[in-house]
């Protein structure tokens, strides 16, 4: 078949990349690609909003399966345009996307679905959300209803910092329209998961665990990124919680999702915190997460692309998801300054020690331990046939082993191996998982 993607960063590099290997996918195109992934699929110069064209190209190239990586465009509507036009899309509609595009509406989801999540109020102005904070007299988080990159996030542990996130929003407006409303709750202990499921609008099937790293520096210390890493599977939390997660969230939601008349197809990821025995769903992304996708791709063991047509032709239950037993380690090294103002254009070297084809007592090694790394790039760019940064988080790179530890040491000298000006990533992706070990 022939697969479109829509995106340019690491998770549509690893998407990319799986498709690559489906034995069913012979053309890949994306719009609108990277120096990465265009070694494996065609690119395609359109926008990723502009979905007159993207549905022309589709049409034009017989297209058989449009896969969406970005939270923008399902928020803007692209699957219900691609419906119209009775193409094949993997992903939510706009009314669907309402999982992540607004928290509120994903808490009233919950609510409704009887789902587990952290007490909250929502708010348009400034001073009745300073008067619920005064009331709660505890930590809370702030944040943005809308998309705001994995930016819009504030945990607040004084009263001073929630008014100064509350200020932000509502009234510096920091985060655009994204900001014109917040929602308030409870802050919440424990340790988070990303969990990942395949939907059809009515059933579901398991993708598997991870987790991410959203802080700038070791110790989950600065503020939230994108994701600074991630791994899985993750060693405390196995199949039964994966089944729990299943049954008192996801399929609650999902038949939430119908009653409304909004059913919800595609990628539904879901942030959970887990303090026990007790579990609490943080928020929904409508979408595969970055950077948990590079490192359960890695581990994918199937036809990725029959997998994901098999959901959007409403037939999830014939898929089957196979993951190997491998752990997989995900490390992203960022620009300098990233999550705030970096520089972009600076020169990177030393990728091709890792993937180019000259041997070294490295790879030997690697191959001695049954250890695969592979690089997805998520900000980068050529010019003048150089590689160079082109974002906040350049490269996610990635190592898969038959130990965690090994995976995690293979990720982090594959890391020391690519450089740039003012290059920085966390030193402790999984430390928490190798601690209890």
């Amino acid at each position: 078949m022939k697969v479109l993607v829509i995106g340019k960063g690491a998770r549509e590099h690893s998407l990319v990349w799986r498709l690559h290997q489906s034995q069913t996918v012979w053309k890949i195109f994306c719009a609108s690609g990277n120096p990465g992934i265009n070694q494996m699929a065609e690119p395609v110069a359109i926008a990723q909003t502009d979905f007159a064209a993207l549905v022309d190209f589709a049409r034009e190239k017989s297209v058989d399966l449009t896969v969406v990586g970005p939270d923008d465009p399902l928020a803007a509507g692209i699957v219900d345009e691609f419906a119209r036009a009775g193409l094949k899309i993997f992903g939510p509609n706009k009314a669907a996307a309402q999982l992540e595009s607004s928290k509120s509406f994903a808490k009233s989801i919950m609510r409704e679905a009887g789902v587990p999540t952290a007490d909250f109020a929502t708010f348009t102005d400034a001073e009745s959300a300073r008067q619920y904070v005064d009331a709660r007299k505890a930590s809370v988080v702030v944040k943005a209803d809308g998309l705001a990159l994995g930016k819009g996030v504030v945990i607040c542990h004084d009263r001073a910092a929630a008014f100064e996130a509350i200020g932000d929003a509502l009234e510096r407006r920091k985060f655009g329209a994204a900001g014109n409303r917040v929602v308030i709750e409870e802050f919440l202990t424990g340790e988070e998961l990303s969990f990942f499921a395949l939907c059809d609008g009515e059933n579901a099937i398991a993708l598997g665990a991870a987790q991410d790293h959203k802080t700038i520096f070791d110790g989950d210390r600065g503020p939230n990124t994108g994701g600074m890493g991630a791994y899985t599977p993750v060693p405390q939390f196995g199949p039964e919680m994966d089944a729990r997660i299943m049954r008192e969230v996801v399929e609650p939601v999902l038949a939430a999702m119908k009653a409304r008349g909004t059913p919800f197809s595609g990628a539904l990821y879901v942030a959970l915190m887990i303090d026990g025995e007790r579990i609490n769903v943080i928020e929904f992304n409508a979408r595969f997460g970055d950077p948990e996708s590079e490192p359960l791709m890695m581990r994918f063991d199937g036809d990725l692309a029959e997998t994901l047509l098999a959901a959007a032709e409403g037939n999830v239950s014939r898929a089957t998801v196979r993951l190997s037993p491998r752990s997989a380690v995900a490390v992203v090294l960022a620009s300098g300054g990233y999550p705030g103002d970096y520089r972009k254009g600076i020169p990177i070297t030393g990728l091709e020690r890792i993937e180019g084809n000259a041997p070294s007592d490295i790879k030997v090694k690697w191959a001695m331990n049954k250890i695969r790394v592979k690089v997805f790039h998520a900000g980068t760019a050529l010019r003048d046939g150089h590689l160079v940064t082109d974002g906040g988080r350049v490269l996610t790179v990635t190592a898969m082993a038959p130990e965690l530890k090994v995976a995690v040491d293979a990720a982090y000298e594959a890391a020391e191996m690519i450089e740039f000006e003012g290059r920085h990533f966390r030193r402790d992706i999984a430390g928490r998982a190798l601690a209890r070990s």
